[in-house]
């Protein structure tokens, strides 16, 4: 059924690739490689490539004892692996989940996709590091995590290992691991403006990371460069420098050893230091104030539009000094803004048109700095329609919107 694929030739190449003393192992891994190698020619050879891998990933399993779906789930709950309500839920009823299992369904796989399946989805063992489930027996753990009888569990996973429909990573990850979060996206209002605040956000956002969660956080309320901080009697050196902590703190923390973490964070367009952060994913300029595993998104409010329409000037203000202005949005805001621009409260003046530009410039040369409406998503907002409710940002991905406190 793979048209246009010659075994022989992948096996005359893996032959003449051979050292002498290789391992069954090596000549796995290199039939793999040769086989792959082909896929710019013929791309039925990943196919075939997935095959031979989905034969090595069997006999990784069977050579740890593991003949069966349940005791795939028996050896990983005695390794910590998964947790106490699945072990028993597929203990009670082993013999069916058992023969529920279709290894054919394997074929359905191209080569990048199972070779992805097993680098970063299957279980594997904490010391060994040797997989302990096939891809069936992984489509069927996540299953059994997420179902209420069995049922129910066998049902989708046929449904999931046919790949007509598979849920995001998080839930791959971790459905009936000792650690069941499957939730994709998390959103986190702004850290107060205080040395504790932001560090218990940098904590939060570090432990939502750790168990794969996608991060959307806003700055809005960290106070912008040069704003005098009273305990210390200095300077604030702005919001770049906290970000750049950040942004370590996610490529560390980097989901499970799985992926890199996966953060997005949002900043007012009237926050003094909008410029600077717009600078953040630059390849040029200083290293130390660049930030190249965050995601950036604009958070702007219809007045400003306005301003870029009539070629007016924009007014930047320090949230220490505006605080309310956060939590504000359509007419209030409006009405607020207008009042502290009137009372001069503002740290400097710039032409709107020029501010959007660099918007505009930043989205198309590093593909961030994404454009998202402060005004449009509260009003649309169902949860806003309840006094004191705002929403303050959105997801790493812009589709999410939720009151955050």
């Amino acid at each position: 059924d793979l048209a246009g694929v010659d075994p022989m030739r992948v096996a005359t190449r893996t032959i003449s690739g051979l050292c002498d003393g290789a391992t069954t192992e090596e000549l796995d891994e290199l039939s793999i490689r040769t086989a792959a190698a082909f896929i710019v020619e013929e791309p039925h050879y990943s196919r075939l490539a997935a095959r031979l891998l989905s034969t090595v990933i069997d006999k990784e399993v069977r050579n740890q004892g593991i003949q069966a779906f349940s005791q795939s789930i028996a050896s990983g709950h005695k390794l910590g692996l998964i947790n106490d309500q699945v072990a028993t839920f597929v203990a009670a009823k082993a013999r069916k989940f058992d023969d529920t299992i279709d290894r054919d369904r394997d074929h359905l796989f191209e080569f990048f996709g199972l070779r992805t399946v097993y680098d970063r989805y299957l279980l594997r063992h904490p010391e060994d590091r040797r997989v302990i489930e096939t891809p069936q027996y992984f489509f069927l753990r996540v299953a059994c995590g997420l179902a209420a009888n069995p049922d129910d569990a066998i049902r989708f996973y046929r449904l999931i290992s046919s790949l007509e429909y598979l849920p995001s990573s998080p839930t791959l990850f971790n459905s009936g691991t000792s650690h069941p979060q499957m939730s994709s996206c998390y959103l986190l209002d702004s850290p107060e403006d205080s040395l504790d605040g932001i560090y218990k956000r940098y904590t939060d956002i570090a432990q939502l990371s750790k168990f794969a969660g996608g991060i959307g956080v806003a700055w809005h309320r960290v106070r912008a460069k040069g704003s005098l901080i009273k305990g210390t009697n200095g300077l604030s050196n702005g919001i770049v420098p906290w970000l750049k902590t950040l942004d370590s703190s996610v490529a560390a923390v980097n989901q499970g050893g799985r992926r890199k973490g996966a953060a997005c964070v949002y900043l007012e367009t009237w926050h003094a230091d909008i410029e600077e952060f717009l600078e953040l994913r630059d390849n040029t300029g200083d290293h130390q104030r660049r930030t190249h595993n965050l995601n950036l998104a604009n958070w702007v409010p219809d007045l400003f539009m306005q301003r870029v329409e009539k070629d007016w000037v924009w007014s930047l203000f320090d949230p220490k000094e505006t605080p309310h202005l956060t939590d504000l949005y359509g007419e209030e805001f409006e009405s607020a803004y207008l009042k502290a621009e009137e009372e001069g409260s503002y740290v400097r003046q710039v032409p709107a048109r020029d501010l959007y530009s660099r918007m505009m410039r930043t989205l198309a040369q590093t593909g961030n700095g994404w454009m998202t409406f402060k005004d449009a998503s509260n009003t649309k907002c169902n949860q806003t329609g309840q006094p004191d409710r705002v929403v303050h940002l959105s997801n790493l991905c812009t589709e999410i919107l939720e009151v955050t406190d």
